[in-house]
């Protein structure tokens, strides 16, 4: 990876901190990241109200209306 040498001696300082090789380091770091950000992504939030509006409308959905069945009827 090209960067400065000051970002260059501050991965490198940060992993002999914490006792490991800038690699692992750079791993982890990226790794937790990446998760951080997917979840992130993945993840809704909704205020309590929004959620039982949602969760009724799961458990009483509207009636389909007629174009809704007639593209679920297309094949």
């Amino acid at each position: 990876m090209r960067t400065s040498a000051a970002a260059k001696a501050m991965i490198e300082r940060a992993a002999a901190l914490m006792g490991t090789t800038v690699s692992s380091f750079m791993l982890q770091n990226a790794y937790e990241a990446a998760r951080r950000n997917v979840s992130e992504n993945d993840t809704l939030m909704l205020t309590q109200r929004d959620f039982e509006a949602f969760a009724a409308s799961m458990e009483h959905p509207p009636k389909p209306k007629a174009a809704l069945r007639k593209l679920m009827a297309r094949r």
